[in-house]
């Protein structure tokens, strides 16, 4: 054979499984992934049987421990409503009110039709939060007067 033909084979070759390989990681990172939902969406969506990815934040003075259950609410980032969940298990050392969650999920069996009886019951330790950037201005920081639009931005890193 030849070896120039040989050369042109093995780059074809080489070169197809480099492809699928490809193919193959960016089909795992996607598929791997999972979709957060906020307190509103599942309330309105939720379905026995089913788990989902609650991400919010903790709402004030809505932590109750007892018994090796935490009960917390997480308020939805657009609208005013919160979902309470019944969570055991390891607790990060960060948690704590007003810091951004993510738990995963199911209904409850105490889950009503009414949105204010819902309990959604944490699956145990599969809560992980969210830690403040420390790049982001504190509202407190700003000085009195300060623009409107120095209290939303933050400045990029």
């Amino acid at each position: 054979m030849d070896p120039s033909r040989k050369r042109r084979i093995r780059l074809v070759v080489a070169a197809t499984a480099a492809l699928l390989l490809a193919s193959a990681l960016v089909y795992t990172s996607f598929s791997a992934g999972s979709d957060e939902k906020t307190a509103g969406q599942l309330l309105e969506t939720a379905r026995a049987g089913e788990t989902y990815t609650l991400a919010g934040t903790v709402a004030p003075r809505s932590v109750v421990r007892g018994d090796g259950v935490l009960y917390f609410r997480i308020l939805d980032p657009h609208r005013r409503v919160s979902a309470r969940v019944r969570y055991t298990g390891l607790v990060p050392d960060p948690f704590r009110e007003g810091r951004g969650v993510m738990v995963k999920v199911q209904l409850g069996r105490e889950g009503l039709s009414d949105s204010a009886n819902t309990v959604f019951v944490g699956e145990k330790d599969s809560m992980v939060t969210k830690c403040p950037s420390k790049f982001q201005v504190a509202p407190e920081a700003l000085p009195r007067g300060a623009p409107e639009e120095l209290m939303r931005a933050s400045p990029s890193s």
